[in-house]
């Protein structure tokens, strides 16, 4: 019976962290939206990946609506995807690809006599890029992807040691590059640059902030409460150190707790109430890998 219970509240805490990342993956893609269909697509300024090959196809003389190319291009990059890296890799990028879709469409469908900044074009890229980049930084932590030039890098890589942000790299400058065969203007091109390197900023701003870690060594005489307390809530481990303080001479118990960031202020709550007294040190960590964090990458 006890076995059963554990199963279902590792199975219902599965389902809510999917349908967390699916809910974050939704508010992603409707900032990734704004910034192209309101910021970038009006004003003439490009950006990398697919998105940026829809965008110069919708200025061609093809006149091709972005939305369509955009989810066309994706659905056979797609197709390739899943038959070189598998199903599990293509589940959240369709979802983001479809959602996306659909907020261009709307979007652009109720703002198309909108023209924001339209004779502030550096305003233009730079609100465009923050507003794609937290999007794609969204949904990369929530295991998603706007796919594009990400299942480009992906299968390169899979193939050759050349890395994923040097392809995706490549892919975007050229992308950017050749939007001038269309615009005409080396201007925009250089808006298109400035978007690139914004939105890329913003990418790890986002990403680095979701997983951002932290550690504690806690000296109290109450540790074992305190250590009680933190496995249960915020669901973090604890390691007791013995250790010695050198002035007092004394044997006392410290404890060594790696948690997120966000969580912080969680243990610093419950530490105050079971001892106000605690002798407490926090610092930023620069990686934790392991259960609960993050994954090995190693090739």
């Amino acid at each position: 019976m006890h076995n059963f219970l554990r199963v279902m509240l590792i199975e219902k805490k599965t389902i809510l962290t999917e349908l967390r990342d699916y809910v974050t993956i939704f508010i992603a893609m409707i900032s990734y939206c704004i910034g192209w269909s309101i910021f970038l697509l009006p004003n003439g300024i490009t950006t990398g990946g697919v998105p940026g090959i829809a965008s110069i196809l919708e200025w061609s003389p093809l006149r091709i609506p972005a939305q369509y190319s955009y989810f066309v291009i994706n659905a056979g990059l797609l197709l390739l995807a899943l038959r070189i890296l598998g199903w599990k890799f293509c589940v959240k990028t369709v979802y983001a690809v479809v959602v996306l879709t659909a907020a261009l469409t709307l979007t652009r469908d109720y703002t198309a006599q909108l023209h924001l900044l339209r004779d502030q074009p550096f305003m233009a890229s730079v609100l465009g890029a923050v507003f794609c980049g937290c999007g794609v930084g969204l949904g990369l932590s929530s295991n998603g992807s706007t796919g594009g030039t990400d299942i480009i890098a992906a299968t390169v890589n899979k193939y050759r040691e050349i890395s994923l942000g040097r392809v995706i790299l490549i892919c975007d400058v050229v992308i950017i590059s050749s939007s001038y065969f269309v615009l005409k203007d080396w201007e925009k091109v250089i808006y298109g640059y400035v978007v690139l390197y914004v939105t890329a900023f913003c990418i790890d701003q986002v990403v680095n902030s979701m997983r951002r870690s932290v550690q504690f060594f806690i000296i109290s005489d109450k540790y074992e409460e305190i250590g009680h307390r933190i496995n249960a809530n915020p669901h973090r481990g604890c390691t007791v150190i013995d250790a010695h303080g050198f002035f007092s001479g004394r044997e006392v118990k410290m404890l060594f707790v790696l948690a997120k960031q966000r969580e912080s202020s969680t243990i610093f709550r419950l530490i105050n109430e079971i001892d106000p007294g605690a002798f407490v040190s926090q610092s930023a960590v620069i990686g934790v890998y392991g259960e609960g964090f993050d994954r090995f990458k190693v090739k």
